[in-house]
């Protein structure tokens, strides 16, 4: 299994998934019995305006101080944390190899060679690597897949789990914990999604993020400026609110009557667009020109009707992620809650696995 920064290595203690987003720290902790996960503990903290940029973190100690009160309020008594880099500040790369290469030769070789493959000055990145599998046009090699970050993205994460009081043992990239999370989904779709091209549209505060995987693999990710922030803003705008009432208006209801026809149903006509828009950027840089399925996260995918608005209008079946669908939880989670909040959980869930690999 793939890290950018695998920091730690040991016994398998539990690790909390720590997805950092623009707007909040999402914390989630799975455990194990025989093929069965159960969620532990999980806690969404909002996070202080501008402490994280379009997924760069600005303000460390705010950060650390949010995962910190998001440990707390979760109850959690795990010491070790994943986190995510994201995949615009990720250089990948399929090189071939020797197949005869063990690990530890594999990885001289790629570090002597890795500066033909990365645009930065190879002490300032963190690289990682894994075996795909044989290559196509000789056997005698391998594919491995290259993933290199700039070691401030990855050094600015574990600075802000230190400061909670935790230890960074993985920094991921998005995509991939995407993919993980990817595989509790996979039953609820045809065939598994074996074969199949589906489309995971990750609507957050300020970013989308399309990640398309083909046979349960990922062979697109491409990231556009657009969110829920947008539907908050407007209500903020419409209704004289400060930011922070509009956001909990958005969620727990309360307003005018006008506010579903005249803001809510617009922002939805709007994510079917950037849906639209997002998929023609990949069937333009493809060789594919469909998808089998749409698969909705992040936070803004919760809004009710959204899926069948953009089933309608795509015409391609569309679904709301829930990554937990086949898991027990522990007694002092809320049910109710953590459907609401499941589909803004995929990335944190997908870290949260990495105490299994």
């Amino acid at each position: 299994m793939f890290s950018l920064a695998q920091l730690l290595q040991g016994s398998k203690p539990s690790i909390l998934g720590l997805d950092i987003s623009t707007t909040a720290v999402k914390l989630l902790e799975l455990s194990k019995s025989g093929e069965r996960y159960r969620v532990e503990s999980y806690a969404v903290e909002p996070l202080p305006p501008n402490s994280v940029i379009e997924k760069n973190i600005s303000d460390v100690e705010a950060v650390g101080e949010a995962i910190r009160r998001a440990v707390k309020r979760s109850g959690s008594k795990a010491k070790h944390a994943a986190a995510a880099v994201a995949g615009s500040a990720v250089i990948t790369k399929v090189i071939s190899m020797p197949g005869s290469l063990s690990d530890a030769e594999m990885d001289s070789q790629i570090q002597l060679e890795a500066d033909q493959y990365i645009p930065y000055p190879l002490e300032e990145v963190n690289i990682d690597f894994q075996t795909i599998g044989p290559s196509d046009n000789d056997p005698t090699r391998v594919d491995v897949l290259l993933a290199a970050s700039r070691s401030e993205n990855v050094d600015v994460r574990v600075a802000a789990i230190e400061l909670a009081g935790l230890t960074a043992k993985v920094i991921d990239v998005e995509a991939y914990a995407m993919e993980s999370a990817f595989t509790l989904i996979a039953a609820q779709l045809p065939e598994r999604g074996v074969d199949k091209t589906i489309a995971v549209v990750d609507i957050g505060a300020t970013m989308t993020t399309l990640n398309v995987l083909h046979d349960l693999k990922t062979i697109y990710t491409r990231e556009q400026v657009f969110g829920g922030k947008q539907l908050t803003e407007e209500i903020q705008r419409r209704y004289g609110l400060s930011y922070e009432e509009a956001g909990m208006a958005k969620r727990q209801g309360g307003l005018p009557d006008n506010y579903v026809p005249e803001v809510l149903e617009p922002f939805k006509e709007a994510m079917a667009q950037q849906v639209s828009r997002s998929l023609q950027f990949f069937f333009s840089s493809s060789q594919f020109n469909s998808v089998d399925q749409i698969v909705l996260a992040g936070g803004s995918a919760s809004i009710a009707g959204v899926d069948e608005l953009i089933e309608s209008k795509l015409g391609v079946p569309t679904m709301v992620a829930n990554p937990f669908t086949n898991m027990s939880i522990a007694p002092r989670i809320k049910a109710q809650v953590l459907s609401n909040d499941a589909p803004a959980l995929m990335i944190a869930c997908g870290l949260a696995l990495r105490s299994f690999d």
